[in-house]
C-alpha cells in the first residue's frame, strides 16, 4: 500500500477551506548565518498549533455515515491527539484518544478542549494500541493511526505541495526540505509531493539521537525497531520504529536522516522565540535545530526548506528552555 501524488492533491482539495495554508517565511538573520536562504514553513500556526490536523481531517472526512456515527479512537502523545478530536468535532462524531499520563499538559488539556473523550494510560506498563484496540471492538469505533495509513499520509503530503508552490510563488528553488521525523508519516507524505513537483529537491529527516530507529532502518534497508534506554525532550518524535506503510516510501524519497541532542533542540526553540519571534515545541523544533548544528547536507546553491512542524509546549518546559536550562 502506497501513496500517490494524486492522493496528496485529493487531500489537498477535501481539506481545503478547514485547514490553514501556512505561511511559508524568510529570516534575513537566519538565512545570513546559515549562509543560504532559508525558508521556514510555519506549521506552528496550522489549526490544533501543528500539522497533525491535516492527516486527520482528511482521513475522517472520508468514513461512511455510519462510521461517523460509531466515532473514532486514536492514541498519541498530543498533537495526533488534538487533529482527531478538532476533525471529529468538526466532521459531527465522537472521538476517545489515548493518550500517555505523562503527556505535556497543555496538549491533553487542549484535546479535551475540542471535545474528544480521553483514557489516560502508563506508557512503562500499558499498551495504547491494546487499550486501542479493545475500545475500538467495545464501541465499534474506527481506530485512526497516527502515522501508518495513506490518508493520514496524503494529508500531510499538503504541506510539502504548499511548500514548493509557496517557494516558487518567491522565486525560489528549493534544494532540500528539511522535516521532523518520527514514526514517518509527515516526511513520506511530504516526500511524495516534493519529488512530484520539484524531483531534484532532496527530502531530509531529523529525529532525536536517541530515537534514530528511522536512520537504522534506511541504513539496513528494512524496519529496525530500537529499545530507548531513555525519553527524548522531543516528546513528539519517540516512535521506536517506522511505519509499515512510511518506510518503503522513505527508502525511496529521503536523502539523508540527521540526528539531533536535546541540548540542540533546546538552542533551536531559544532561537526562534529571540530571533525569529516564534513559539516552537521540541519536535517541531528539530530540523531547525540540525540546520542550526550544521547537521543540514548542502545539496546546491538554491534554498533550503524547514518544515516547523508544531508550537505546543508547555509554558513550564518552555520557560526552561529559554532560560537554557536544558
Amino acid at each position: 500500500m502506497s501513496v500517490s501524488f494524486a492522493d496528496v492533491e485529493a487531500a489537498a482539495a477535501r481539506i481545503a477551506g478547514h485547514a490553514v495554508v501556512t505561511p511559508l517565511l524568510e529570516s534575513p538573520a537566519l538565512s545570513e548565518r546559515i549562509g543560504a536562504r532559508v525558508l521556514l514553513k510555519l506549521e506552528t500556526l496550522q489549526r490544533v498549533g501543528a500539522f497533525k490536523f491535516r492527516g486527520a481531517y482528511n482521513r475522517l472526512a472520508q468514513l461512511t455515515p455510519d462510521e461517523k456515527t460509531r466515532g473514532v479512537v486514536a492514541f498519541s502523545s498530543g498533537n495526533h491527539a488534538q487533529g482527531v478530536a478538532l476533525a471529529a468535532r468538526l466532521l459531527g462524531m465522537p472521538a476517545l484518544i489515548v493518550m500517555p499520563a505523562d503527556a505535556p499538559a497543555i496538549k491533553v488539556a487542549a484535546t479535551r478542549g475540542y471535545g474528544a473523550e480521553i483514557r489516560l494510560y502508563d506508557r512503562l506498563t500499558e499498551s495504547r494500541e491494546a487499550i486501542a484496540a479493545e475500545i475500538a471492538k467495545e464501541r465499534s469505533a474506527v481506530v485512526v493511526p497516527a502515522f501508518d495509513d495513506p490518508h493520514i499520509i496524503a494529508g500531510q503530503g499538503t504541506v510539502g505541495l504548499e511548500m514548493v508552490r509557496q517557494a516558487e510563488a518567491l522565486g525560489a528553488r528549493l534544494d532540500s526540505v528539511t522535516v521532523p521525523l518520527s514514526g514517518g508519516g509527515l516526511i513520506s507524505g511530504v516526500a511524495t509531493a516534493v519529488k512530484a513537483l520539484s524531483p531534484r529537491t532532496a527530502v531530509i529527516g531529523v529525529e532525536p539521537a536517541a530515537f534514530d530507529d528511522t536512520l537504522q532502518s534506511l541504513q539496513k534497508g528494512e524496519r529496525v525497531t530500537i529499545k530507548p534506554t531513555g525519553r527524548s525532550l522531543c516528546d513528539a518524535l519517540e516512535s521506536p520504529f517506522p511505519g509499515e506503510i512510511t518506510f518503503p516510501i522513505m527508502l525511496k524519497t529521503v536523502a539523508d536522516v540527521a540526528l539531533v541532542t536535546d541540548a540542540e533542540v533546546a538552542e533551536a526553540m531559544r532561537y526562534a522565540f529571540a530571533t525569529l519571534k516564534l513559539v516552537v515545541e521540541p519536535g517541531g523544533a528539530a530540523g531547525l535545530a540540525a540546520l542550526l548544528a550544521g547537521k543540514v547536507k548542502r545539496f546546491g546553491d538554491g534554498a533550503m526548506g524547514v518544515i516547523l512542524s508544531g508550537g505546543n509546549v508547555d509554558r513550564e518546559l518552555f520557560a526552561q528552555a529559554i532560560r537554557g536550562e536544558i
